[in-house]
């Protein structure tokens, strides 16, 4: 294992945050385009050019890719990163500009800090000129400053998530995750299925486990808008537009296996999928790793996330 998805060579990735409102957002520069796939399995996604990443549609490939809290209000930096690129010269050509191509996807952190205070057209600039060949930086940072997970019994009980990344080098061909979690399920150890950070007992002294909790007692819950994890798989393999779907979807695997329940009606979840290289390798074997990323990533995400917002994180219960 690397660790970073900037080991995939011409990604850049750059964050800007608001630590007083709560919020922030990431964005993961490709200037010279990548073949971009992406899966949405969330059934409360915030997004926005997701459309135009289906194989059958016109544009090959995209310039940018968008994280942000601040829900469908945080969609707004996008056009920021867009202002940014366009003035580079970087994107579709159109004939009178460039149009850079800049999916995105949001998460639900207006509970955490100001709710009145949102990623902006400014704060999507700021992370452009912010961005680096190194995204080392991790935890409450960018997308990751507001995250959550584990708020199946509500705000209260739930611990502070994050940004996380990892990779994987297999003699030339990398893949490569960046994540930012933001679940209501709790975050497991894939290795020994133990709770990382999730919901919170009554004493706020251990877990809750929420699965365990759900198959005690069966209630009807509102969650209206708290969760979402979403991230963004690269690699250096020369993928088609639909193998860097399938690639996408093959890496929700990494969601399930490290976080519990996953892909409810009240997440979001979104993975992108950028393919930057001319390394020649089945999709089926790139998925595989794919998966493996970011799973790995998860557990980064919670394990570099430090208390704040009135939240414990993992490092709260680490001597």
């Amino acid at each position: 294992m690397l660790g970073y998805l900037t080991d995939v060579k011409g990604i850049q990735v750059g964050h800007a945050q608001d630590y007083e409102a709560g919020t922030g957002c990431t964005v993961v520069l490709c200037s010279e385009g990548a073949v971009a796939g992406v899966d949405v399995r969330g059934g409360a996604p915030g997004t926005r050019e997701t459309d135009l990443m289906a194989p059958e549609n016109l544009v090959q490939k995209v310039h940018a890719v968008y994280l942000s809290g601040g829900s469908a209000f945080g969609l707004d930096g996008a056009s920021g990163v867009m202002h940014y690129l366009e003035k580079k010269g970087i994107g579709f050509d159109v004939g009178v500009t460039k149009v850079p191509i800049v999916p995105a996807a949001v998460i639900f952190d207006l509970t955490v800090g100001d709710f009145r205070k949102r990623p902006d057209f400014n704060m999507g600039y700021e992370a452009c000129l912010n961005t680096k060949t190194k995204n080392d930086v991790l935890g409450n940072i960018g997308a990751g400053t507001g995250a959550t997970v584990g708020k199946y019994f509500g705000d209260e009980f739930s611990m502070k998530g994050g940004l996380g990344t990892a990779s994987i080098k297999i003699g030339e061909l990398v893949v490569a995750a960046l994540v930012v979690v933001n679940c209501l399920g709790d975050v497991t150890d894939n290795d020994t299925g133990n709770i990382l950070a999730g919901a919170l007992n009554k004493t706020k002294t251990g877990f809750a486990n929420t699965i365990e909790s759900i198959k005690n007692e069966l209630k009807s819950k509102n969650f209206f808008g708290r969760n979402t994890t979403i991230g963004v798989v690269a690699t250096n393999a020369s993928l088609s537009k639909s193998g860097a779907k399938k690639t996408a979807s093959m890496a929700h695997d990494g969601f399930a296996r490290t976080i519990r329940p996953v892909h409810t009606m009240f997440d979001g979840d979104t993975i992108f999928c950028l393919s930057l290289g001319n390394i020649e390798a089945d999709v089926t074997t790139i998925g595989i790793l794919a998966a493996e990323v970011v799973a790995k990533a998860v557990v980064c995400a919670v394990k570099s996330a430090e208390p704040m917002y009135g939240r414990k994180a993992y490092k709260s219960f680490i001597d």
